[in-house]
């Protein structure tokens, strides 16, 4: 069984529960070993929007090194870690200052960072590591009839696309096809979801969410589908409030690892189901064991 370090980051222990109750029960059904990085700290994805931007890339270049030490790839599922883990990378390589800053600190604490640890998003893994032809075999509970909109966000293929296309990015539309579930066009699936507007300026982030549930609902979605737990956070947790000012109505809103596990006969309980605030279980829990 390969194994990966696994580095949660701040949402996915808090808000985005049910991505890592997810994602590691997929990965232990599949028989995949993600070890938690030890003493692993911020990435620092905060402190570089409204703080210092050194001072993030030295958050970030900690758990980099910490997940040197182990010599296996670094698997973050939030797609602000991811983006703020290899931004960190970039520009080490490129900048000689930053490279200072960084080795500076980390050797005031004993560390030191050489280049070699790999970030990996969970949908690279699972789709170039694992393989569709895989995946499928631990398929029991094909999810027939159901059509799902890849929803993916604004990070984990921008700037940086290590493993999809900036722009029509499918990764994600192939592993859900392997769940027997009908993938939509959707042509919104890079575009923001308001991020952190929601809270500062709510008009400009609540028409974004909007447009995004909307365009899903046209297309013919039961549910929308997506990688970011701040994604998923603004385009479930505002639904109220968009169907009061606009209708007609409300649509799940899942981490992708739900949607596999469903179909991989995984059980409510272990995907994290009941943490969604409109619920999925008409769609998904009758076609998964209650155990």
């Amino acid at each position: 069984m390969k194994t990966y370090q696994y580095y949660p980051g701040c949402s996915v222990k808090g808000t985005g529960k049910a991505y890592e109750e997810s994602l590691l029960a997929v990965f232990e059904a599949l028989g995949i070993g993600l070890e938690e990085l030890g003493d692993w700290n911020c990435c620092g994805a905060t402190a570089y929007m409204s703080i210092d931007e050194g001072e993030a890339f030295v958050l970030a270049g900690r758990n980099l090194a910490l997940a040197e030490r182990k010599a296996s790839d670094l698997v973050a599922p939030c797609s602000a870690c991811y983006l703020v883990l290899n931004k960190t990378q970039e520009q080490i390589k490129a900048y000689p200052e930053v490279r200072r800053r960084v080795g500076a600190a980390l050797a005031a604490g004993g560390l030191a960072y050489k280049g070699r640890a790999r970030v990996r998003h969970p949908l690279d893994v699972l789709v170039n590591d694992v393989g569709l032809e895989t995946l499928s075999g631990h398929v029991t509970r094909p999810l027939k009839g159901v059509k799902i909109a890849p929803y993916y966000g604004c990070q984990i293929v921008r700037p940086y696309a290590t493993f999809d296309s900036q722009h029509r990015p499918e990764t994600m539309d192939r592993l859900l096809e392997v769940t027997g579930a009908e993938v939509i066009d959707y042509p919104h699936k890079t575009r923001c979801c308001g991020a952190s507007q929601t809270g500062t300026l709510p008009e400009v982030g609540l028409d974004l969410v909007h447009m995004l549930l909307a365009e899903a609902r046209l297309r013919g979605a039961d549910l929308v589908a997506t990688v970011c737990p701040l994604c998923q956070f603004n385009l479930d947790v505002y639904q109220d409030e968009i169907v009061r000012r606009h209708g007609p109505g409300t649509i799940p809103v899942v981490y992708f690892t739900q949607v596999l596990g469903a179909a991989m006969g995984l059980s409510a309980r272990k995907l994290g189901l009941a943490r969604n605030i409109v619920p999925a279980e008409p769609l998904l829990v009758g076609r998964t064991a209650d155990v």
